[in-house]
This record gives structure tokens, C-alpha cells and sequence, in this order.
């Protein structure tokens, strides 16, 4: 496919995210690129975050940036669920997530991922890139701590998370195919990379990285007892997809490697 003819659908699940969700739909707004649809999947917000994605829908339908916007508001089942009816709902080429309060690093972000598809062969199943944290000001806060591979491959998780969720591009025929387990509260975007991953190299896809910053990640912290939930949880499928004595001796590995660094 000629990347040219891309199209993108990018999807921002909210819930009651009237503080931080316009952050992200001035962002989306801003991108060049003409080619994209945006889902906001609303999980039945009782502030003022429809009407504020409304007035951002209205707004963008006037220009001719040529993006599609959707509002969807109805209760689900958590973030996961209304990440699935989002992909159901998908018709781009590659789908991303981004989080209310998540934002582009430049207007040309999703033009200059484009440029990295290529003009000929097959769309490559991942597209790939790096992630900064932002404060709720949008200054920059830290480049992420895990940072993504030259060579990715569903293996690499096994040092931990090294492409952010925002930062990872899946193939939208592919991400429909792998939707995500809602027996994980937490950590069902690891498992879901993990195993679009290993879609790819079943069907011998590649995973590209298009060696930038992608995404401005809100650095909003999580409560201990989620954190410790989240920490749980991410053992659990990195036993379920590595194996439980590779797991855990990885992460007496990560114990060992904190203490030295000390």
C-alpha cells in the first residue's frame, strides 16, 4: 500500500475526563495529516466530557483537515471493554490508543509515522516509537525509563514494557483479530501487545520502529494499592506468555540490577 493512502484511527477512551481529555482532541486536531478517524469511546461520563468532545467534533467536522470524528457514550465494562467496541468500530489501517490527557510531540507526528510504511509490500503489522512524560501543563517531566528496540519481536517483553501502549501502532485487521483479555484489569494492553506480536511472527509481519518520540505521555501517578494490583497482574501474563521459572528469574534479575545501580 502506498503510505500516502494511510489512514489512522486513533482511539481516546474517557471517563468523566473533562480536566484532561481536551488536551488530547486539540492534539489529534492539530496533525497534519488528513487521513484519520477518532474514536472517543465514552463510558457515560457524568461531566462535561460528551460536551466538550461534541464541541471538538463540531469544530473539526468545520476545517478541511478531512478527520472523521466518532462519539460513542455508553456504560461498559471497564477501560479494556470499551477498547474493544472501539476496535470493533475501527476502519483505519493502524489503530493507537491515547489516553485523555496524552498528546502528539509535533503537528507532522502521524505524517512522519506514515513516511516510515513504505510504498510497496505488505503494511507492516507494528509500527513503533518512543514516548515522553509530560506533566498536566504538558512540560516535559522525563524521556521514558524503558525505551523501545532497533529489533522488536513478542520476546522482548520480557525485559518489561519497552513500548508504551500510546507508542505502539498495531495493524487494525490484526488488533480486531486480538482483542483484549478482560480477565486482566490492569495489564491487558501488555498481554495484548505481547500476543499481536507473536501474531506477527506466526504470519511473518514485521515491526517496525520509526525511531522517534511518538507520544507525550500524561505522567499521572497510580495509587499504591492499584500500583501493586498492576504489578501482580503483569507477572501473571509474563508467566502465562514466558514461562514461570523465566519469569522469575528474570525478575530476581531486575532486584539484582536495582541494587547495583544504587
Amino acid at each position: 500500500m502506498d503510505c500516502r493512502n494511510i489512514r489512522f484511527t486513533v482511539v481516546t477512551c474517557t471517563y468523566n475526563a473533562e480536566r484532561t481529555v481536551k488536551t488530547t482532541l486539540d492534539s489529534v486536531m492539530g496533525q497534519t495529516w488528513r487521513n484519520v478517524e477518532h474514536i472517543i469511546m465514552d463510558g457515560g461520563s457524568a461531566d462535561g466530557t460528551v460536551a466538550i468532545a461534541e464541541s471538538y467534533k463540531a469544530e473539526s467536522d468545520a476545517t478541511d483537515r478531512g478527520h472523521e470524528v466518532v462519539i460513542v457514550s455508553e456504560p461498559d465494562n471497564g477501560l479494556y471493554d470499551a477498547m474493544n467496541k472501539a476496535l470493533g468500530r475501527a476502519t483505519g489501517d493502524y489503530v493507537v490508543f491515547m489516553n485523555a490527557g496524552d498528546s502528539y510531540p509535533s503537528p507532522h507526528t502521524l505524517s512522519d509515522i506514515a513516511a516510515c510504511v513504505g510504498t510497496d509490500g505488505e503494511l507492516p503489522a507494528v509500527l513503533y516509537g518512543d514516548t515522553d512524560l509530560v506533566d498536566k501543563e504538558g512540560r516535559f517531566v522525563a524521556h521514558r525509563r524503558l525505551t523501545p528496540p532497533e529489533r522488536l519481536d513478542w520476546k522482548s517483553f520480557r525485559h518489561g514494557m519497552l513500548v508504551c501502549h500510546q507508542a505502539f501502532y498495531a495493524r487494525a485487521d490484526i488488533a480486531r483479530a486480538v482483542p483484549y483479555d478482560l480477565r486482566y484489569r490492569f495489564s491487558a494492553d501488555v498481554d495484548w501487545c505481547i500476543r499481536i506480536m507473536k501474531r506477527a511472527a506466526r504470519e511473518r509481519l514485521a515491526l517496525r520502529n520509526v525511531n522517534m518520540v511518538v507520544v507525550n505521555y500524561l505522567a499521572e501517578g497510580m495509587t499504591t494499592e492499584n500500583h501493586r494490583a498492576s504489578l501482580k497482574e503483569r507477572f501473571r501474563v509474563m508467566c502465562v506468555h514466558y514461562g514461570t521459572l523465566p519469569t522469575v528469574a528474570m525478575h530476581l534479575w531486575f532486584v539484582v540490577r536495582a541494587l547495583l545501580r544504587r
